[in-house]
């Protein structure tokens, strides 16, 4: 994605879920039908199941995030992405681990064809849905780790989450990063999550991407967003 990207650092995030009155899902629901339905048969397996949008993203004097979910449908997260993010005031917003080998290279993945997003390269993540929610708040930490999990196969007790929060503002997209410091090579890494692909009946990602180099970011199909993250924790 290209546009204005603005990285800053958070302390803690505070993310809680409430209504919201989407007018794009209920002015256009007819149209998100019918692209859906396109999607559906294209892509079979896709499923209509609840995500959380953010429609408030404040930052606070304290170093803390707030944002302010609430609950809809992956044909309208999809439809809204498809249509170039259509109206203001809504924000995609989700945490991603930046998984990070011993030798200082970062594994990235590519999505499957299975995937709403199939080739692009980024970080293990999900749309948070209410299975992150604990008692009413959002726990993007606890998304975040899932996902690295059900992507790579690494546990969370494998991994040692850097403090605070790196924020990447861009566009509609609000990404809330945590490097993932894993003990194990670059080369092992790579490894021990390709084998994790391998084994999967219907894996979540077709491959992974080792990036130790800003001469790596240079793959088209990775999202401007992590490369613009990257480039000022690699060497040249």
């Amino acid at each position: 994605m290209s546009g204005e990207i603005e990285i800053a650092s958070a302390a803690a995030l505070h993310c809680v879920l409430e209504p919201h009155d989407w007018a794009f899902d209920r002015l256009r629901g007819a149209e998100i039908d019918a692209h859906w339905a396109t999607r559906r048969a294209a892509v079979p397996s896709l499923y209509d199941g609840p995500v959380l949008l953010a429609h408030g993203v404040s930052r606070g004097e304290n170093g803390t995030l707030g944002v302010r979910f609430f609950t809809t449908r992956f044909s309208r997260f999809l439809a809204w992405r498809d249509f170039g993010f259509p109206g203001g005031g809504v924000h995609n917003c989700f945490s991603m681990p930046a998984l990070r080998s011993s030798d200082g290279a970062f594994l990235l993945g590519e999505m499957g064809a299975d995937h709403s997003a199939a080739g692009a390269i980024y970080f293990p993540a999900g749309t948070p849905d209410p299975s992150d929610l604990r008692d009413g708040i959002v726990d993007l930490e606890a998304n975040l780790l899932r996902e690295l999990e059900e992507e790579t196969g690494i546990a969370a007790q494998e991994v040692r989450l850097s403090p605070g929060w790196t924020i990447v503002f861009a566009g509609p997209r609000v990404a809330c990063m945590r490097i993932a410091q894993s003990p194990l090579s670059a080369a092992a890494l790579e490894e021990r999550v390709t084998a994790f692909i391998a084994a999967q009946n219907k894996p979540e990602l077709a491959g992974v991407r080792m990036a130790a180099r800003r001469a790596d970011l240079a793959e088209p199909r990775m999202l401007h967003f992590i490369r613009r993250f990257l480039e000022p924790l690699l060497p040249t």
